[in-house]
């Protein structure tokens, strides 16, 4: 399946279900945030997972957890191994506080919103995303820099999920995250004999 260049779609991810995320045409972003299905309280987590890995880049064999350390998707395949999960979805906001922009501007953050409101779900329950084929850099200083995405055509990653979930997933509409050009995402959902082929 296809989401179209600044835009989001929301689904069901069953435990032990794969989910494939590709960049088609590569130096595209990815912004991927889920819940426990039926349990909203159970969200994922950028600052658990992060201090459980002991790293800020995740990839293959990395487990990404909930707020209550609960295993959420165990990461079984990564062609780029560069992903970002220390900065929060592009929003309204930042286009107007970093940047200046006026009027109306796409982002993940709205996308995110309006995708997870058919599972109840409302924008203040949305944290942190697993920002996916980000590349993100942080200097010996602490300084952060966004730089163009590593990935490629065809570049992609797997997550098992490790609980049932509902998930969002969007293709980023934020210019400096993405080289300049906004361009679609694929994923698709894999039942386990498949991922395992």
């Amino acid at each position: 399946m296809r989401i179209a260049p600044q835009s989001g779609t929301a689904f069901k991810l069953r435990r032990s279900e794969v989910l494939r995320i590709t960049d088609p045409f590569g130096e595209q972003v990815a912004d991927l945030f889920a819940f426990k299905d039926g349990e909203p309280a159970c969200s994922l987590s950028s600052g658990r997972s992060i201090d459980y890995a002991s790293k800020i880049y995740l990839t293959t064999g990395d487990v990404l957890y909930s707020n209550d350390s609960r295993r959420m998707f165990t990461i079984v395949d990564d062609t780029v191994g560069r992903h970002d999960f220390l900065l929060t979805p592009c929003s309204q906001r930042m286009f107007e506080i970093l940047y200046g922009h006026q009027g109306h501007h796409p982002s993940c953050f709205e996308n995110l919103c309006l995708s997870f409101a058919q599972f109840g779900i409302r924008p203040e329950q949305i944290s942190t995303t697993f920002n996916v084929f980000m590349n993100v850099k942080v200097s010996g200083q602490g300084t952060v820099e966004v730089a163009v995405p590593t990935s490629r055509a065809g570049d992609y990653i797997e997550l098992r999920a490790d609980m049932d979930m509902m998930c969002a997933l969007t293709s980023c509409s934020a210019e400096q995250s993405n080289n300049g050009r906004f361009k679609p995402i694929d994923y698709e959902i894999l039942t386990r004999s498949c991922a395992e082929r």
